[in-house]
Parts: C-alpha cells; structure tokens; sequence
C-alpha cells in the first residue's frame, strides 16, 4: 500500500525556520506530484506547495519567497523548508500524492495522505 510519513514538525518563535519531511513508499515516486497542506482548527484544509514534474512548484500566496518545495527522488522524500515563520503559520502539516493534479493545490486531487505533523509558531 502506499504510504507517507511526515516529519519534521516543532514548535519554533516567529522568525524561525523548519524542515518538513515526507517519506514515501510503495509507489513509483518520480511519477506523482507531490504537495504539502496544513489545516489548523476550526479551518479547512489548506494548500501550501505542490510539485509536479513538468509544471515546477505552486505555493500559496500566503507562503511565497518563505517556503520552498523539493524532492529527493533517490531517497523518495518530498520536503517543505520553511523560513521566517509567522504565528500564523501554526497549523498540523499533511503531505500529499497524487498521479496528477490540475488544481495543484485543491486537496481533493490527491488520493493520498500522511498522517500529519505538528507546527507550532509563536509570538
């Protein structure tokens, strides 16, 4: 079955930075576009960064020039840096895989889900 393993999650003050992994298994990853959401309380799912092969990476506006999106396809690895964190940015970290996307970051394109990573920002 497939799998993804999140990690990474920390409880930093504003200003801060953090590296979220996801570790993915039993499926060809090189193939499938690869995404990181967040949702926090009482707010719906939210998409942060995707990656698709052909099309590049797609942020939200609201993480633009702070957050970066890669993968490691040697080691199946998708990872989120994530810079100059705003207390804002607190919410339970979701990757994501899909075999394609067109709406990079609507979560209902993607059939596949970690189980979450927790980040805390504060002021």
């Amino acid at each position: 079955a497939v799998q993804l393993v999140e990690s990474g999650g920390d409880s930093v003050q504003a200003g801060g930075s953090l590296r979220l992994s996801c570790a993915a298994s039993g499926y060809t990853f090189d193939s499938y576009v690869m995404a990181w959401f967040r949702q926090a309380p009482g707010e719906e799912r939210e998409g942060v960064a995707a990656f698709d092969n052909d099309e590049g990476a797609t942020y939200a506006d609201s993480v633009k020039g702070r957050f970066t999106i890669t993968k490691d396809k040697a080691k199946k690895i998708a990872f989120l840096q994530m810079n100059s964190l705003k207390p804002e940015d607190t919410a339970m970290y979701y990757c994501a895989a899909t075999s394609y996307a067109e709406w990079p970051l609507d979560p209902d394109e993607y059939n596949y889900w970690g189980q979450g990573t927790q980040v805390n920002v504060s002021s």
